[in-house]
């Protein structure tokens, strides 16, 4: 195994390895190039035997009978023989973009493409592709499991991978986790009922700006134990809480990150736009390390419904060597109640501490537009 990271600079070096595919090609040399995976069934991608690293995982998905799919289809992996997935997620939301829409998108990690036709439409069709690094020693292991509605009639997938003769001793497995809080809860209760204007409640000069600084009733988009660190995460925002003057924006939340088991975080942020390196809103735009996979969607309330941003600490991870806790509010001080949903990525030591249960299929999926 050759190493440090693969750049457009490191490809001068000879690499140290064995590059290997698992597929859903047709063995019989046929163009039946996908597999079917019937309700409630599970379909192992690729199970490979000694040390290795997946590098790109590509595919694509036809269910039209079942428009939430990309939240129904759960992805999992496995590394080692660990009796706990590092990875368990909705398939769409692991690629990046939530709330069951199909979306384009590009990124460093993960990227996706979506035909002109399925463009934000929930359960569209869209190819996905995923770049992150993917050691194991002894076994990989990648299934998809379907607790949807109706059976997938075609799942094309492509997982690319390298084989070593062993893997350094210090090299951290990868993790990705789902979570979902639906909805929220505002501290100060439905502000709407109450006729309280949000915005009064930020409002230094008003004398009534609401204080948060321990981060405990804050969204929780990760909680890891052991040694590693954190890249990043997508946060997936339905922004359907009312005030008298009608909705208003989700995203005055502040991240807070505890890291080591600190009482208090030691990394505060200045609102949710500025984690997802945005200014001013979020924005329709898709850049390598931050940036938004799905741009406020609703056809009725245009910019203020549902929302994915994403923020990848590549260049920038940050470390933790016993825990970590990565949170933000919803809503200043945590003041609104909105569905809010998040994919975390990080690597880290095993045995990880074993992830809460995945809501059952129909707690994933994304609430209906308004029409």
């Amino acid at each position: 195994m050759s190493g440090g990271c693969t750049t457009l600079k490191s490809l001068i070096f000879r690499r140290y390895a064995r590059t290997r595919r698992a597929s859903s090609y047709d063995p019989t040399g046929g163009n039946r190039d996908f597999w079917t995976i019937p309700v409630g069934t599970t379909a192992t991608l690729a199970d490979i035997s000694g040390a290795g690293c997946i590098t790109h995982i590509w595919c694509t998905i036809n269910c039209p009978e079942d428009r939430y799919y990309l939240r129904h289809l759960v992805l999992r992996m496995y590394w080692d023989d660990e009796a706990y997935p590092s990875v368990e997620c909705p398939i769409g939301d692991f690629f990046n973009v939530g709330h069951g829409i199909a979306r384009s998108h590009v990124s460093l990690p993960l990227t996706t493409v979506a035909p002109a036709s399925e463009e934000k439409k929930p359960g569209g069709n869209m190819a996905m592709n995923c770049y992150w690094q993917m050691p194991f020693a002894t076994r990989a292991r990648i299934t998809v499991t379907n607790e949807g509605t109706a059976e997938v009639r075609s799942f094309y997938f492509y997982v690319d991978y390298e084989e070593y003769d062993s893997l350094p001793e210090d090299a951290l497995r990868f993790h990705a986790q789902w979570r979902r809080e639906n909805p929220t809860r505002g501290v100060h209760g439905d502000l709407a009922a109450q006729g309280i204007n949000y915005w009064h409640l930020q409002d230094s000069s008003t004398g009534q700006d609401v204080k948060n600084v321990d981060g405990a009733e804050n969204y929780v988009i990760l909680e890891a134990e052991g040694a590693g660190h954190y890249v990043g995460c997508n946060l997936s925002v339905d922004n359907i809480d009312p005030t008298p003057d009608g909705l208003t924006w989700w995203g005055e939340g502040d991240d807070m990150i505890f890291i080591d088991g600190e009482a208090l975080p030691s990394m505060v942020g200045t609102g949710s736009e500025d984690y997802f390196c945005h200014a001013w809103g979020m924005h329709p735009h898709g850049y390598p390390y931050a940036g938004t996979s799905l741009a406020e969607h609703d056809p009725d309330h245009p910019g203020r419904r549902k929302c994915t941003s994403y923020r990848f600490h590549i260049n920038d991870p940050i470390i933790f060597t016993r825990s970590i806790r990565v949170t933000i509010e919803h809503g200043h001080a945590n003041l609104q109640s909105n569905d809010y949903s998040s994919t975390a990525y990080w690597y880290q030591t095993e045995p990880h501490r074993p992830f809460p249960p995945l809501p059952d299929a129909v707690a994933r999926r994304p609430r209906p537009d308004l029409r």
